[in-house]
């Protein structure tokens, strides 16, 4: 037996009230489930991101879910009313529904520029600077980082009034997408998002850049910037399939992890309606430009854009007034902003290594707790910090950046791959010191035994 929950619905051209704006769509679950337990596998395999299905064919998933988006509206006497259903899988559901947590604070519903205000305002104004503080500036907006750095910029660049953007739909998306990333991720969440998006925006005022971008194409970056990771479990894609996840199935193994930023992001832009307005055509080429963005960031194909990227750049083939060329560009804008820890100050940087590496490091307890093979840098026993950063900058980070440099030779690049060269002598430095240190601890502890062991002998009994 099916019992359908349905929360409340809220016409989108009235504001949102704060206790709306946290809570969860259309939500349908088995009464037979416990709310508190494990769901029974059989159920779940008959049913993916809370909406129960009849059909087997699993890839057809999404497009399933994105069709209960446009359907099954209920008109209001004034036929403003829209019936809103989120992508949210029954997980993320129980994690996130304050219908069984309790209402916590809510974000107050500012949509003005004057929403920012204090130390926050003055960080802002020098929003474009590398060694930007965004742990500190998410302190200073109460963990609200991602909202205000990407609601700033879009004002900045005057793209909310360019693509006439509904102030009350745009800050709604911003929530529901700060929302979505889980906070109990170490590496992996809304501020490691935010601090995407201000690196974008930082190569987006690079003169190769900035002379050559539409509008368009900096709204879409700072978009996939923003949602780039959204969802994201804090485990990588070997461990989804080998625990034949949904998700593994789903996207029969390729780029799971992108897939899923990618269709989680249309399904917030489609149920807040943020593009409605747009014509169909034009909206739906924004949501696959936004995926193409998205899935560059799979680093299991950083081989094949970098390979291609130096292609350009050995031919000089790169031709900026193209839009497959300017779209190629941000894809490397892109994936340089996801991995730029190592290319920021040392204080800044050591805290992303630290953060990532736990993470790594939380999977491998979790692959151990239930006897699974531990992945490659995941066992805190046999890897630290500092051996995965160096490895790290060595074969992904200096070959990317290397080339970026080629192609934007800035003040910027040469910066960037400064601070990378004195982070990875910084880590090489305390890996000696460690070294040594235990080094020394054997040796005391070696020394110790030995004296010990003389102790023991009567003197009586040695031999001269």
């Amino acid at each position: 037996m099916e019992v359908c929950y349905q929360l409340p619905v809220l016409p989108l051209d009235r504001p949102v009230p704060k206790h709306v704006l946290s809570r969860r769509g259309a939500i349908s679950f088995s009464s037979s489930s416990s709310l508190f337990g494990a769901p029974d596998p059989r159920q779940l395999s008959q049913r993916r991101g809370a909406i129960s299905y009849d059909s087997s064919d699993q890839t057809a998933l999404y497009i399933r879910m994105l069709a209960r988006l446009s359907c099954g509206s209920a008109s209001a006497d004034s036929g403003t009313e829209k019936r809103v259903h989120r992508l949210l899988s029954f997980q993320r559901y129980l994690h996130s529904s304050r219908l069984l947590r309790g209402i916590p604070q809510q974000i107050p519903l500012h949509i003005l520029d004057e929403d920012y205000s204090g130390q926050a305002k003055c960080m802002l104004e020098k929003v474009g600077n590398w060694n930007f503080d965004i742990f500190l500036f998410d302190k200073l907006t109460n963990g609200n980082s991602l909202i205000t750095l990407t609601l700033h910029l879009l004002n900045q660049y005057g793209l909310v009034d360019l693509f006439q953007l509904d102030m009350v739909k745009l800050w709604r998306f911003l929530v529901l997408v700060q929302e979505d990333y889980h906070n109990d991720n170490p590496y992996h969440n809304s501020v490691h998002a935010a601090d995407v998006t201000q690196a974008m925006y930082c190569y987006l005022q690079e003169p190769m850049l900035s002379k050559s971008l539409t509008s368009y194409d900096i709204l879409l970056g700072l978009l996939a910037a923003a949602t780039h990771d959204l969802d994201h479990p804090g485990v990588n894609q070997p461990f989804l399939i080998k625990t034949d996840h949904y998700l593994a199935t789903l996207y029969r193994n390729t780029s799971v992890l992108e897939n899923h930023h990618w269709k989680s992001a249309v399904g917030l832009l489609r149920e807040t309606g943020l593009f409605s307005h747009l014509p169909a055509e034009d909206s739906i080429n924004m949501e696959r430009e936004l995926g193409s963005l998205i899935l560059a960031t799979d680093i299991s194909r950083q081989n094949d854009y970098l390979s291609r990227f130096r292609t350009h750049l050995d031919q000089d083939s790169l031709c900026l007034n193209t839009a497959s060329h300017r779209h190629f560009v941000l894809q490397m804008a892109l994936k340089c902003a996801d991995i730029c820890n190592p290319c920021r100050p040392w204080e800044l940087s050591k805290q992303w290594s630290e953060k990532v590496t736990e993470e790594f490091f939380q999977q491998g307890d979790i692959e151990k707790k239930h006897k699974l093979t531990v992945s490659p840098l995941c066992d805190r026993e046999t890897n630290t910090v500092g051996n995965i950063q160096i490895g790290f900058m060595t074969y992904v980070a200096e070959p990317l950046f290397g080339e970026w440099a080629r192609f934007s030779d800035t003040r910027l690049s040469q910066t960037m791959l400064g601070h990378m060269g004195l982070n990875k002598a910084s880590w090489a430095g305390l890996q000696q010191e460690q070294t040594t240190a235990e080094e020394a601890e054997l040796s005391a502890a070696g020394a110790d035994a030995g004296g010990s062991h003389s102790k023991e002998i009567p003197q009586g009994s040695r031999e001269y």
